[in-house]
This record gives structure tokens, C-alpha cells and sequence, in this order.
């Protein structure tokens, strides 16, 4: 009976995977043999750098809403007194992350963690706290700089790492504040190193991904190599429940650096290289008709007379493959590309044009304002009355983070409660009023200026065209 059993027992171990006949050297290989091969750990890492990794705390004052008593009828019936004494503003705190690059105290945290904050406060690892001041907000990267309130003392940070250096499936640690539960670490790989699809999440449309959880409160943290270097600013999650579902995205150390280094100068703002082509991204047809063995880099539709490109010698139809030796598969990675290198100095391009390879050298220069922005303010009974319009130029374009290629008049601002708030948006872009085009705000305020009470408006906005009509 027990031959027989072992005889039907015998298959069935095999086809469950429970033979035991023979050796398993994949394994035995795998066993550890020593206690400090048990012992693997992060701890030496995160004991280094977590002392240069903030807890971000911003007060900010913003209107309050008054409900019902807003309500004409109960401003007649209180009277205006009883209204003025009521609190017209409240506080609201919120809490992020940041992470301090320089020994004087010089912190890298998220625009939206410090938006329209009235009081900053850092809290550091060792609970020391420190009053903090806003040095520069870059918008189109969402980053920001602050300075630590404290001259002459010195504080633990982090030095930059090279993204560009790192690799899909490379370890990352992230430290930051989620939740508000201070110095939490996650750990997680490289999922991705330039993801260029998530532009909604900010302008800079470039990022690291990993799967290292990041949270609520986790913005403006670092995430580390395992070098103990910043790779990149923990900025955003994609989640449908608002906590980590392992994809989480990081502003590249290249970026925050040239941030870091125009806080540093002193400027008011971050300026970028300017380029001067259209490009867009090859695809299956255009490799074919251009004779490429395989879809990639971008090609050149169009160069602006004059501009970098022109300079460095780009022609309609070259193919972009690379800036300095980095791949280029579309217009944002190109963007990045430029945005990580310094005013004044050049970029090596690989271009293919006719089959073969050219090596072109782009001069790196500011955009230019011209023609000249000539803001002008309406005033009036016109759809436009209370907005703020320029003549678009690339300096204009690139401060506003719009197309480089861009020309005609841009909605700058619009002032709360004006008849442009209900019609306009800030960076829409005029294309006509009533028929006629609009290349100047001359031209818009010549068309503005005539006598009418119907108004037939064609706009730009997010690279949509928008037509309206309407009465006076």
C-alpha cells in the first residue's frame, strides 16, 4: 500500500514544485553565509543625510468668506458696521518639505508648499527651529529657494548628484514629512528617469520617477542616491486616493541646481537658454521618409532668423538626437535639456541630416524681448477692461512658459472683479477682434478704441483655439 502511495505521491511533488531530488545551486548560492549579509540596512545612509532634510511650516492670510452675510439683503439689514466687524481674514497653515544645499543655510522646497505664505518656519532634524525668508519662486519648475534666518552658523546639507547618471531599476530613498509625521524614509528604485508626460503636474515637464513612496506633506523632500547625493525634489504622486500608490515623481537635481545657482545671484527669476527652433517628435512616417532606421531624437520644423539654432547652423528637417550627448525624444526634454545648462556657455548637438551625423555647437543665450512687451492695462466698457496684455517676444514666452514660438499679444494678469475675469484667462493669446487680427497691442487697442457693443473674440489658450461672441 505505501509503494503504491509514493508511487502516485512521486508526479504529483514534481508537479507542484516539491521534488526534492537533486540540487538547487541557484539557491545555495543566494544563502547567506555571514551576519553582516543578514544585516543589510539603510541606516548609515538616511543617519547621513537626514539631518539636511526640513520640515516646512507656512502661515499664509487669506480672505475669508462671510456666507450669507455677503448677501446684499443682510448688508442692508446689519448694516456695513456690523459687516466690517466681523473677521474678514483667516489663517491657514500648511506643512511640506525641504532640503538644505548649502552649509549657510540655503533651503530647496516646492513653490505651492510656500505660496503666498506671510511667515515661513523651518524646523530641522535636532528640532531646532528657524524663521525663514522667501529668496526666489520659480513657478514653472515649482521649486523654491529660502534662506534660514541665522548668519554665521552652519548647517548640515546635501550636495547635488548627477540624475543623468542614474539608471531605471537603480535604488532611491525618500525622506521627507508625510502626514506631518516628521523624517519618514521610504525606499523604491528608479522607475523611470525622464518622464516627460506629466506636464500638468508643473512646467518643467520632466521628471525621476520611482515607485519610494511619497505622500501628502512628502513635497519638497530629497530623494537620495546611494551615494547620499540629491537626485531630485520629491514634488508629486500620481494617486486616485491622495497616499502612495508607487508612482511618485522628482524635479532632477540638473534643475535645481540652476535654480539654486540664480537664488544665489540674486535674481528675481530663472532664465533659461533660449532656443529658437520648432521641433516635434519623429515618428514611424517620418523616420521612413527620412530614411532612419528607427523612430527617435526630434526633427526641426522651423528656425527662427537669427536665433541660437540658426547660429549653431539648424536646418527644416535636421533631426535633433541629442544635447550633449543626452537622448532627445520631444520638444520638453529638449526644454529640459537647455533649462539644466548655464547663460553664456555652448551645447554640443548630434544632428542627422542626409544620412549622416553633424556635431553643432549652440550658443547658450537669454531669450530676447523683442519686439518690446509694451504692457498696457485696459480700462473701459470692452470685454478686455481690467486685464493686462503684452506684445509676445521669447523673453515674454519664456516667463510665462509659454510656446517660444509664439507671436502676437498675451493676457498677462487680470484684475479681481473685472469684466476680463468672466471672459479672459491669464496667458491666453489674442489671435483677432472683430474680424481682424491681432499682432501688437497697438493693434488691440486701436480695435478696442472703436465705438461697438458686439464683440466677436478668436483666442489661443492651451493650445486650443477659443472663439466668443458677445455684447457690450
Amino acid at each position: 500500500m505505501f509503494r503504491r502511495l509514493s508511487v502516485f505521491l512521486a508526479p504529483l511533488a514534481v508537479l507542484l514544485g516539491l521534488a526534492t531530488a537533486g540540487p538547487v545551486p541557484a539557491l545555495a548560492q543566494q544563502t547567506p553565509k555571514s551576519a553582516d549579509q543578514i544585516r543589510l540596512s539603510f541606516a548609515p545612509l538616511v543617519k547621513a543625510v537626514s539631518p539636511a532634510v526640513v520640515n516646512i511650516y507656512a502661515r499664509r492670510r487669506v480672505q475669508q468668506n462671510l456666507g450669507p452675510f455677503s448677501d446684499p439683503f443682510f448688508r442692508r439689514f446689519f448694516g456695513e458696521e456690523f459687516l466690517r466687524a466681523l473677521p474678514q481674514e483667516r489663517v491657514q497653515n500648511s506643512l511640506g518639505s525641504g532640503v538644505v544645499v548649502r552649509p549657510d543655510g540655503l533651503v530647496v522646497t516646492n513653490s505651492h508648499v510656500v505660496r503666498g505664505a506671510s511667515e515661513i518656519r523651518v524646523v530641522l532634524d535636532d528640532r531646532r527651529e528657524f524663521d525663514a525668508s522667501l529668496l526666489l519662486s520659480d513657478e514653472r519648475s515649482d521649486l523654491a529657494i529660502l534662506r534660514i534666518a541665522g548668519e554665521g552658523r552652519k548647517f548640515p546639507y546635501l550636495e547635488m548628484g548627477d540624475a543623468d547618471a542614474i539608471e531605471v531599476g537603480d535604488l532611491a530613498v525618500a525622506i521627507g514629512n508625510p502626514f506631518g509625521l516628521n523624517q519618514t524614509v521610504t525606499f523604491g528604485i528608479i522607475s523611470a528617469t525622464a518622464r516627460t508626460t506629466v506636464a500638468r503636474i508643473n512646467q518643467s515637464g520632466f521628471f525621476i520617477q520611482t515607485d519610494a513612496a511619497i505622500n501628502p506633506g512628502n513635497s519638497g523632500g530629497a530623494l537620495v542616491a546611494m551615494d547620499g547625493k540629491l537626485l531630485g525634489i520629491n514634488t508629486a504622486i500620481f494617486s486616485g486616493s491622495g497616499g502612495s500608490i508607487g508612482i511618485g515623481f522628482a524635479t532632477p537635481a540638473g534643475i535645481v541646481a540652476r535654480v539654486v545657482e540664480a537664488a544665489e545671484r540674486g535674481a528675481d527669476r530663472v532664465v533659461r537658454p533660449w532656443f529658437g527652433a520648432d521641433v516635434q517628435p519623429v515618428t514611424a512616417e517620418i523616420a521612413a521618409s527620412l530614411g532612419l532606421e528607427r523612430p527617435s531624437g526630434v526633427v526641426v520644423r522651423s528656425v527662427s532668423d537669427g536665433s541660437p539654432a540658426a547660429k549653431a547652423g539648424l536646418r527644416s528637417s535636421d533631426v535633433l538626437a541629442a544635447i550633449n550627448g543626452q537622448t532627445v525624444d520631444d520638444e520638453r526634454s529638449v526644454n529640459f535639456r537647455l533649462a539644466t545648462l548655464p547663460i553664456d556657455g555652448t551645447a554640443n548637438l548630434t544632428v542627422m541630416r542626409g544620412g549622416r551625423q553633424l556635431a553643432l555647437r549652440l550658443p547658450l543665450q537669454p531669450p530676447p524681448e523683442v519686439p518690446p512687451r509694451d504692457a498696457t492695462t485696459f480700462a473701459g466698457r470692452s470685454p478686455f477692461a481690467g486685464a493686462t496684455v503684452m506684445n509676445l517676444s521669447p523673453a515674454v514666452a519664456d516667463e510665462l512658459a509659454l510656446d517660444a514660438a509664439a507671436r502676437g499679444v498675451v493676457v498677462a494678469a487680470i484684475r479681481g472683479g473685472s469684466p476680463a475675469g468672466r471672459y479672459l484667462e491669464p496667458n491666453d493669446i489674442v489671435v483677432s477682434v472683430n474680424g481682424k487680427d491681432v499682432v501688437t497691442v497697438k493693434d488691440l487697442q486701436g480695435l478696442l478704441d472703436e465705438n461697438t457693443n458686439r464683440w466677436n473674440i478668436v483666442l489661443r489658450r492651451n493650445g486650443r483655439t477659443i472663439s466668443m461672441s458677445l455684447r457690450g
